[in-house]
């Protein structure tokens, strides 16, 4: 069973992308992600680090606390 903090946040991760018109492989490529590793996260099926979610943060060019935003 997946856990529901992490979907929430793979959820987050998968709107503020799609609102920023980036394709998951945009993105992964900005934060410097594995393509199939940032599927995995906004599935919601990958724990990820804190250093990952600063990756992404950076990416997305928002503060990191928008990604816990549910």
């Amino acid at each position: 069973m997946k856990d529901s903090r992490l979907v929430a946040f793979g959820q987050q991760v998968r709107k503020i992308r799609k609102e920023k018109g980036l394709s998951q492989e945009a993105l992964a490529d900005l934060a410097d992600i594995d393509r199939s590793y940032m599927g995995h996260i906004e599935r919601g099926d990958q724990n990820v680090t804190l250093t990952k979610i600063y990756q992404i943060a950076d990416a997305l060019n928002i503060p990191i606390n928008q990604l816990f935003i549910v």
